[in-house]
């Protein structure tokens, strides 16, 4: 049986995300307005997408205060680089058949 593409990555929004933050490494982070410029998106729609990973525990969010402003600082954990690698193998083998 083949497997099946993760649906919590699969969302077009969802793997540009993963990609993106696959792509800066694990134990590394960005910060939200960063994220947010690489990938063209609204805050709006990158927030709710950022929640979705964050329950499956592929990402993390850290927010911090610097002056008088917070910053939220995006990574991905273990789990969610895993599970990236994962979904990307299964979309190469799908694409090779």
């Amino acid at each position: 049986m083949k497997t099946p593409l993760d649906p919590v990555i699969h969302a077009d929004a969802r793997l540009r995300i993963m990609t993106a933050l696959n792509a800066i490494g694990e134990g590394d982070s960005v910060t939200f307005p960063k994220l947010r410029s690489i990938l063209d998106i609204t805050a709006g729609n990158l927030s709710v997408h950022l929640r979705k990973l964050e329950d499956a525990g592929y990402i993390t969010q850290e927010k911090t205060i610097q002056g008088r402003t917070t910053a939220t600082y995006l990574g991905i954990t273990p789990r969610g680089r895993t599970a990236f690698l994962e979904y990307r193998g299964t979309l190469l083998a799908l694409l090779d058949e």
